[in-house]
Parts: C-alpha cells; structure tokens; sequence
C-alpha cells in the first residue's frame, strides 16, 4: 500500500520527487519502529497508540517539532489515501495533534552584503566560474526555488520579455520578471557553455562539467562558497529567495504581488517576511520619531 500511495501522491497530487521522497522517508521509518515495537510490519494496521508511541518515540530522541509534524502529515495523508481506498475503516491519526514550535523568521543576506557579493566578486573565467555567478544571480534576481532552477530550461528564458517560465511546486507553472543586468549573464553562460562543454540533449540550462543535468549537491556547493563571505548563519539557496523576498518587500513591494513571484499558494507563507520589513520599521522609528 505505500507504493500505491507514493504513486498517488506522484502522479496525481503531482508532487515533485523530492517531496515523494520524504513522504516515503517517513513512512519506511514508522514501518521499522512498528515492526520492531510491536512486530506489525504493515503501516496500515497500526492503531492510535502505536502512532502515538512512535511521537513519543521521535521526541525522546531530540527530533525538531517541525521534523515530528511533517512525519505527523505524513502519516495523516498516508491513512486518508486508505481511508478513501477502503483499506482500512478508522484514520488512527484523527486525535493526534501537532507539536508546538516557535515561528522561525526567514534567513536573509542584508542588501549591501548581496550588492558586494555580487558586483564586486571576482569570479574565475571558466566554465565553473560563469556558472557560480549565474546561479547566484538566478536565485536573487528570480527567487526561484533549488527545484525550480534544476528543472529550467534554455527555452524557458525570453529574453525580449525578460522573463523566465518554471515549474514550481504541484508542476504549477509560474512566469518570473528579471532585470535587464542578468541578461549578459545569461548570455556568457550560455555561450561559454555551449563552446567547452558537450552538451546532452536534455535542453536543460545548468549543467555539470560534463555536460549532464545539474544535481542538488552542486548547487548547494556553489551558494555556500560565496555565502561565506556574509554574516549570515544559514548558507543555502533558499537563503537567496529569502533575500529576493525580504528585499522586494524592504522597497516597498505590495505583499500580494510577491506572494504571485514566489509562487506560494497562500498569502500566509509570504507574510512571513512582512516580520522581517517590520523590524527595520521599528529601527527606524525608534532612530527617527522624538518620542521613540
């Protein structure tokens, strides 16, 4: 039944792989612990208590509350895929209730530090040299997601409308604006690319030094290289798309319009940085009003 309910999850919820992955991380672990615990080796004749057990069994070993309530959803859209299956007649996850956790505001790299980064960079005149300084680029001047740039393609960038078309979360597609300054980027990537690297036909837009699809790995490697030369304590891709956010918002950006740029399905996710643009309203305040 978890192969059914991955392929559910993958061809018609359409989740992305990477997503797939967990829910089926997830579910194999709750399968070893009821195994082990209780010598029931299929998930979907667990009971309350065993998922209970198994929560109190992830606390006690130190797993982050936003770790155990992603396992909780797991299991949640797990025993309703077989609730609808007819598999089973009661969801055992009904009374469970997520763990409390404190609201994390978004890492961020502070706008001087992303101009020095990225103007006054040297970067090496090779292949790898044009492909770091695009892909930093990309993620601050797009807010694309790690996903999302894996997957862009040569004939996903208009360069007479500058903009870029991805393919976000659920393969919903999005269409991004990008300034006039990453064009030449692009550009010199593409043909540097184009004139040292033998390039399969998959049109995909990075791609390793053999010319084969760009992986997770690579690009983590890239960002955190440069990141290191910022203050901030996080050093991922997403650090990126926070700044693009928080940034756009800083200057006055109607909140709404970001949400549409990040793709995100609800105005909640995108509220998050609103926190960030009130702090320095505070600080500003607080240095200029007399009565601050």
């Amino acid at each position: 039944m978890i192969d059914s309910f991955l392929r559910f999850l993958e061809l018609e919820k359409r989740l992305s792989k990477h997503t797939v992955i967990a829910y089926k991380t997830d579910l194999l672990q709750f399968q070893v612990f009821t195994n082990q615990t209780f010598e029931v080796s299929d998930p979907s004749e667990a009971n309350y208590g065993m998922v209970r057990s198994w929560l109190a069994h992830l606390v006690e070993e130190k797993n982050e509350p936003r770790s155990v309530n992603r396992k909780i959803a797991t299991l949640r859209a797990y025993f309703k895929f077989l609730l609808r299956q007819g598999s089973i007649s009661k969801d055992p996850t009904l009374k469970i209730k997520v763990l409390k956790t404190q609201k994390r505001l978004p890492t961020f790299v502070r706008e001087e530090e992303m101009n020095n980064l990225l103007d006054r960079t040297v970067f090496d005149d090779t292949f790898e040299g044009f492909r770091d300084k695009l892909i930093l680029e990309l993620f601050y001047g797009s807010g694309m997601r790690l996903a999302e740039l894996l997957q862009l393609t040569d004939k996903a960038i208009s360069f007479k409308n500058r903009t870029i078309k991805v393919l976000g979360k659920r393969n919903k597609e999005r269409v991004i604006p990008f300034g006039e300054s990453l064009v030449p980027i692009i550009k010199d990537y593409q043909q540097t690319r184009d004139k040292t690297i033998n390039k399969a036909d998959h049109g995909l837009l990075i791609v390793t030094d053999d010319g084969k699809p760009a992986y997770r790995m690579l690009i983590q490697r890239a960002v955190r290289k440069y990141l290191n030369a910022t203050s901030t304590e996080k050093k991922s891709p997403h650090v990126l798309r926070h700044s693009y956010a928080t940034h756009l918002l800083n200057k006055g950006a109607e909140i709404n319009a970001v949400k549409d740029l990040l793709g995100h399905s609800s105005l909640a996710a995108t509220q998050v940085y609103t926190h960030n643009t009130m702090e320095k309203l505070k600080k500003t305040f607080e240095q200029a009003h007399p009565k601050a």
